[in-house]
């Protein structure tokens, strides 16, 4: 994501602080191996501990100078059952191993030594795609870590490192744009800024100029009926992650979200990065009423439905959109694994001509994945109702 530290700066005239060995374009306080701020009696201490990324810090929290570590915070270098995947910059110039050895050395040079009543304060958890293995706990205590964390119980470095860079969900495409625009001077995000209201007609003409329209509803309801040429990503999931993936970040956007959510739907996508939604469809729902012609159903199978398209047609051809690790525990015969992030980069090994179907876990994902490929000229797509699962609990 894209970090708010310039905004919040803004906001509140602090100092933005970063690790002495970042070279960002604004100025900042550069924190040095060790250095100790005080604020009232507590004591702060900076650890560079360099793998995620080589800029990473943790920070060392005491109750009174020369006290037993009350808690860490950690940032993205320890998280709560998992450690910082060290592959997210390879696209930039950084060598996936490279950064896991220092990630390595990070952990049981820098963090291990704590004892294990420190606390560990991540700096988020489960839903990111900054691990594979993220607990939905928001705490956890050093040797509950060492305990159970199973980064932290490799027997050596290479086993470690084999262990963090293997199984890794695929690295959103968004993710090294913002490793970028995260180091620049960039414009603030105003979160409170209108946007514009767009009659169809206009919001035609920014499609037909090369803007993409991305509606926000859910896949049921984009599916009993939505604006032709539209990518569904829907708000109520992983909305900006799903939508980097499939949306170019060097292209304008056009909205089209239930009344009331469009300043939610824009802020969203700007924590990425993406700021460049030229405005939202006004009351999209009427104009679907007024515009019948304009409007299409998606096909989504049920499980028996897709049982009968394997039965009626030779040459279906089947993706199964989840990442690496959920495909390698089960996938339905005959599906080609393509992670719905790849998709934009793989269009070429999917034939236009064939039926295809694509799946994920539960439904969300295929929804974006069907309407992106129906948006670049698929005809004949379904994604299947209930994904993996439902495959599954119909065969049992």
């Amino acid at each position: 994501f894209l970090s708010g530290h310039l905004e919040l700066a803004n906001a509140t005239g602090a100092i933005i602080g970063l690790s002495d060995v970042a070279s960002p374009e604004f100025d900042v306080r550069p924190f040095a191996d060790g250095e100790k701020y005080s604020l009232g009696d507590i004591e702060l201490e900076i650890l560079q501990t360099p793998g995620h990324t080589p800029e990473s810090i943790s920070i060392v929290v005491r109750e009174q100078p020369g006290k037993e570590p009350w808690g860490v915070l950690t940032g993205d270098t320890l998280f709560i059952g998992d450690v910082g995947r060290p592959d997210l910059l390879a696209s930039i110039g950084y060598e996936r191993d490279e950064l896991a050895d220092m990630l390595y050395d990070s952990l049981h040079n820098k963090l291990m030594p704590l004892p294990d009543a420190t606390r560990v304060y991540p700096a988020h958890g489960a839903g990111s795609a900054c691990g594979k293995n993220l607990s939905t706990e928001t705490s956890s205590t050093m040797g509950q870590q060492r305990a159970e964390n199973y980064a932290l119980l490799a027997p050596d470095k290479q086993t470690f490192i084999d262990m963090v860079t293997e199984g890794q969900p695929p690295v959103p495409g968004y993710f090294a744009y913002d490793a970028i625009l995260n180091r620049k001077d960039r414009e603030l995000l105003d979160e409170n800024s209108s946007i514009d209201a767009l009659s169809l007609t206009r919001a035609e003409a920014l499609v037909a100029g090369g803007a993409m329209l991305v509606d926000g509803r859910g896949p049921d309801e984009f599916g009993n009926g939505h604006l032709a040429g539209s990518v569904n990503v829907g708000l109520d999931g992983r909305y900006a992650e799903f939508a980097g993936s499939v949306v170019p970040g060097d292209v304008d956007i056009v909205l089209l979200v239930d009344e009331g959510r469009e300043l939610e739907a824009r802020n969203r996508l700007a924590r990425i990065g993406f700021d460049r939604v030229v405005g939202y469809l006004e009351s999209p729902h009427q104009v679907m009423i007024d515009n019948p012609e304009k409007v299409q159903q998606a096909s989504r199978l049920t499980a028996g439905g897709l049982a009968e398209r394997f039965e009626s047609i030779d040459d279906l051809q089947l993706i199964d959109i989840r990442n690496p690790g959920e495909f390698a525990l089960g996938a339905i015969d005959g599906a080609a694994a393509m992670p719905v992030g790849q998709m934009p980069g793989r269009l070429g090994e999917i034939d236009p001509a064939k039926s295809t179907v694509v799946y994920c876990a539960g439904g969300y994902r295929s929804s974006v994945a069907a309407s992106y490929l129906r948006s670049h000229g698929f005809e004949d797509v379904s994604d299947l109702l209930g994904g993996y699962g439902a495959w599954v609990q119909a065969l049992a």
